[in-house]
């Protein structure tokens, strides 16, 4: 498998290629920005790119899909609960200070339990809610790896104070869908390093039991 993870855009999003080294098809994971250069990485591997997943539709993960759609023809997969945010992007655009983006309507919804990815590189779909309505993560069973957006960081988790955001709802997700998987699961996050299940369940200050919002 390729795995190339790397921070776009002003907030530093992390975005993420994978590819078969055989068939050399790829998946990108939230091309929130400097599609310029998601470009020139899927060409320096010799990638075709399959597929546009969206972990949830805040302007940094997502602002940049439409135009990478556009250059490659690979279609947009983003969970419909977010369709709301994604229709508010000057709003977004307006509170980083930046032109709003260029968006489009997803060719699919990324649903609950969904299989998505690549045939060789299948991942399956968690709904994530709390960070915002339509959140989602992925699941890549046989790599052992998780892409959580930003529902969970290492050493934290997601923000639940802009529109759409629900404390509750985030800690259950966590709880219920997330602490669930073995402690050996690698997780990238959508903002900042790496980590693992195991790691975030013995010192995230937000997922011991105690923790309230």
């Amino acid at each position: 498998m390729i795995l190339d993870s790397f921070p776009v855009g002003p907030l530093r999003c992390n975005c993420t290629i994978l590819g078969d080294e055989v068939t050399r098809e790829a998946v990108v994971v939230d091309p929130g920005d400097n599609i310029a250069d998601i470009l020139s990485r899927l060409q320096k591997y010799g990638l075709t790119l399959r597929q546009i997943i969206v972990t949830h539709a805040h302007i940094d993960h997502v602002g940049g899909a439409a135009l990478l759609k556009k250059a490659t023809g690979a279609p947009v997969l983003l969970n419909q609960r977010d369709m709301g945010l994604l229709a508010a992007m000057d709003m977004q655009a307006g509170w980083l200070g930046v032109p709003t983006p260029e968006v489009g309507t997803p060719d699919a919804s990324a649903e609950d339990g969904s299989k998505v990815g690549l045939q060789s590189l299948p991942a399956e779909v968690i709904h994530t809610p709390g960070h915002t309505p339509g959140s989602i993560c992925l699941l890549f069973p046989e790599q052992e790896l998780l892409i959580a957006g930003d529902t969970l960081f290492a050493g934290s988790i997601g923000r639940t104070d802009l529109p759409g955001g629900d404390g509750r709802q985030i800690l259950h997700s966590l709880r219920n869908r997330l602490l669930v998987l073995p402690d050996k699961i690698r997780v990238l996050p959508g903002h900042g390093p790496e980590t693992t299940i195991g790691k975030e369940r013995q010192s995230n200050p937000f997922l011991q039991p105690e923790f309230r919002m």
